[in-house]
């Protein structure tokens, strides 16, 4: 993991327009003594109707709940493997891989006093992970039970040999343990506690005002000693991006992560007297902006009309003027910065209009009389600027090859209901996030017969009998080079058969005052606890 690290690294340094800003590493700062106490306000991302990081594991979930639930492990700069230990601290696989065992941490308490034991561990595993979670239902597919000598061990079983690295790669995405005696005997789905966070963390859940704020407070009891050092964290939801650099300078807030600063804002952000503007800690978050596709639409399941629109996208604009530089363009599902599991290899789509018409006029899609091929639903993702701005440049793209794309938008609860639920759509701008392996969320995009109400998975009705077998394939080769090569095969595939679009990578842009201390210490800051972090005097 820690050469992936590095190449984030050298990937967020190139893709920065050059001299545009000073993006500042935590290091720059003079570390004075931690103080303990006072209030930590944020720009508040969104409000997800489900907060428990153990069902919806999502970085708008863990903006949040990553202060209130733990998961096994966290990423670090520092760490063996990249890792750093939460609730486990010690893991290790089996030479045949078919069990992984983790001590798990003594000492440590739910927030409403009850004693954390290997039971809550095997219970979130087999109860929440494995049956609802949306990456852990691929990561733990093959979890037949999770043995509990004793209250601090517990012993992952598996059907099928499971690669190790997997599991290690993918603790601190799927492993948010929640508690057994809460969820038991319950519809864990609609639990009040999903809302309502009991969790282990340094944070307890305090109260929420839909439309206006999430209120954490700190945990007394929390098992790291002299931590956390803030009384409480304040996620103040903000009409519009535009909003939070304007509540920056007025200091009504302290921070903003995932670029809630617009990136047009940042030049002049970045010169405003107590602000800082970090580049750091989202190298384990590497988003992609992607075009999903309704398979079930008679058109798109055309692979002459995908690489139409495919070549109907001009990367090196969206690179440019949407993200400003802050992203370089895609050629497949797997970043080129990942050197273990990237194929250069792939079929790429360059930008060409008049290709585009002509394997729709190929397909059978003549222009009509009004000059178009026919109409599309077009969902931009509501999550990002950049997402929305994309979606109106895709519309124009579109427009320009005889293809009528109606933009229609919507809150986050309505989208994901509308794309992963309902089905009502027939492309969709998404992000998903590729977190340092292709089992723990890329492969989720392609497989076949996933239920539906599974966010950020292939819900668009797409089926490839050979891009399942290879997916079932890797996921149970426990040789790491044989492993890499599945996955490199499964792109090329991929790249061919075009079941979505890659378009781009992009990272995210943190600005804070320059008080909040302990910024980005992680390659997962904005969704990992914060329990370090501190407001100087």
């Amino acid at each position: 993991m820690s050469c992936i690290l590095l190449n984030r690294r050298n990937f967020l340094q190139i893709s920065a327009s050059a001299g545009a800003l000073m993006l500042t590493p935590q290091l720059a700062f003079a570390q004075d003594a931690p103080v303990k106490g006072g209030r930590l306000v944020v720009a508040g991302d969104s409000e997800p109707a489900n907060l428990n990081p153990a069902i919806v594991a999502s970085n708008g979930v863990f903006f949040v709940a990553s202060k209130v639930i733990e998961p096994l492990a966290e990423q670090s700069y520092e760490g063996k493997d990249g890792l750093s230990p939460r609730l486990a601290t010690s893991w290790e696989g089996s030479a045949d891989g078919l069990s992984v065992t983790f001590k798990l941490r003594e000492g440590v308490t739910w927030h409403d006093g009850k004693p954390f034991t290997s039971a809550d561990v095997a219970f979130s595993a087999l109860e929440v992970w494995k049956k609802l979670q949306n990456l852990g239902r691929v990561v733990f597919k093959n979890l037949a039970a999770v043995d509990t000598p004793d209250e601090h061990t517990a012993i992952f079983r598996f059907l099928e040999p499971t690669p190790f690295q997997l599991i290690r790669n993918a603790l601190p995405v799927v492993t948010s343990v929640i508690p057994k005696h809460v969820y038991e005997g319950t519809d864990i789905a609609k639990n009040p506690a999903n809302q309502k966070l009991v969790g282990t963390g340094p944070f307890k859940f305090g109260e929420y005002k839909p439309g206006e704020y999430f209120l954490l407070k700190r945990n007394d009891a929390y098992w790291e000693k002299n931590e956390p050092l803030l009384d409480e964290i304040v996620y103040q939801f903000l009409p519009d991006r535009a909003a939070a650099g304007n509540a920056l300078e007025a200091e009504e807030i302290q921070l903003a992560a995932f670029s809630a600063v617009p990136l047009a804002d940042l030049g002049r952000i970045s010169k405003s007297s107590g602000l800082k503007v970090y580049a750091n800690g989202y190298e384990g978050l590497t988003y992609q902006l992607i075009v999903e596709i309704n398979h079930r639409r008679k058109e798109l399941a055309d692979v002459k009309v995908r690489q139409a629109i495919a070549h109907a996208i001009d990367h090196d604009f969206v690179v440019k003027t949407i993200f400003l530089g802050f992203a370089k363009s895609s050629t497949g599902p797997v970043p080129a910065y990942d050197q273990t599991f990237y194929e250069p290899g792939t079929a790429t789509y360059a930008f060409d209009p008049a290709k585009a018409e002509a394997l729709l006029d190929e397909a059978g899609y003549k222009r009509g009389s009004d000059g178009n091929r026919f109409k599309l639903k077009l969902l931009p993702a509501p999550f990002f600027n950049e997402t929305k701005q994309f979606g109106d440049y895709l519309r124009q793209a579109l427009g320009k090859i005889g293809i009528d794309a109606v933009v229609v938008s919507n809150d986050t609860p309505a989208h994901l209901k509308a794309v992963y639920t309902d089905h009502d759509f027939d492309i969709t701008v998404a992000t998903p996030v590729y977190r340092s392996d292709p089992a723990i969320s890329t492969t989720i995009l392609f497989e076949s017969g996933l239920p539906s109400g599974v966010p950020f998975s292939n819900q668009y009705g797409y089926a490839n009998a050979e891009i399942d077998k290879l997916i079932k394939s890797a996921a149970s080769e426990l040789d790491g080079a044989k492993r890499a090569d599945l996955y490199k095969e499964l792109q090329k595939k991929v790249a061919d058969d075009l079941p979505l679009i890659n378009v781009a990578e992009f990272s995210f842009i943190t600005v804070a005052r320059d008080t909040v201390r302990n910024v980005s210490d992680n390659p997962r800051w904005a969704v990992s606890n914060w329990s370090n972090v501190w407001l100087a005097k």
